[in-house]
């Protein structure tokens, strides 16, 4: 059973329950389960069956696919007030997860089993709205992915990173040259190889795990090819 300040924290960040009978959410938060879960630990495996859908409540987790080499792809992150289609999609299907999940961050989640999950699709419409969301949500930014992957140059895609993050005022990004080449979906040498590239051209400054962006008109402009 969960908490009432649990309860109260859920549903500011999940409002759809507070639209909800009171017959559901009684049955919501008895069938509900609060887990709290460290950064980079494994939170599902190609090929598994999914045990429960988890809504997340605070920090950030990363769905991604790994080749056969070990080069992986970004697929989205689910950030708070969010939840892995992906898993919902396994569950309705009552098939295997077909990526890999980790928490980027510590995270802190309601968690639901299976059986509820496709239990409330049928019969409650506020749920069925909220995973009809998930899929709406994260289709449009998976196929943005594929697009990304198949016909962009690798230097345009990593200065549509770095100008993300000017858009929120960052101008130091902490991540490795593998975890941008994840994100980008490519591999950690032929990133390495173009951040040398911007370098030289002065674009950023980088260290062992962090990018400095020097020249945000030339990076935005180069996004923007």
């Amino acid at each position: 059973m969960i908490s009432a300040v649990l309860q109260a924290e859920f549903e500011s960040i999940f409002p759809f329950m507070r639209q909800a009978a009171e017959s559901f959410r009684h049955t919501f938060y008895q069938s509900a389960q609060y887990v709290e879960l460290a950064a980079a630990e494994p939170i599902g495996e190609e090929g598994q069956l999914c045990s429960h859908l988890a809504l997340v409540m605070d920090g950030v987790g990363r769905v991604f696919k790994l080749s056969a080499s070990g080069r992986e792809v970004t697929l989205y992150r689910i950030y708070r007030g969010e939840s892995c289609v992906l898993t919902a999609s396994c569950i309705m299907n009552q098939g295997v997860f077909p990526a890999m999940a980790v928490t980027e961050t510590p995270v802190r989640a309601i968690v639901i089993p299976p059986v509820h999950v496709r239990k409330w699709f049928c019969g409650e419409p506020l749920w069925q709205q909220f995973i009809f969301g998930l899929l709406s949500h994260r289709l449009e930014s998976i196929i943005s992915v594929v697009e990304e992957v198949a016909f962009k140059r690798i230097d345009v895609r990593l200065a549509e990173q770095f100008s993300r993050a000017l858009g929120r005022g960052d101008r130091m990004i902490d991540k490795t040259h593998a975890e941008l080449a994840a994100d980008v979906g490519s591999s950690r040498e032929v990133v390495s190889r173009i951040l040398r590239d911007l370098g030289h051209r002065g674009l950023i400054r980088y260290t062992r795990g962090h990018i400095e962006l020097l020249d945000a008109t030339a990076i935005q402009a180069l996004a923007a090819q």
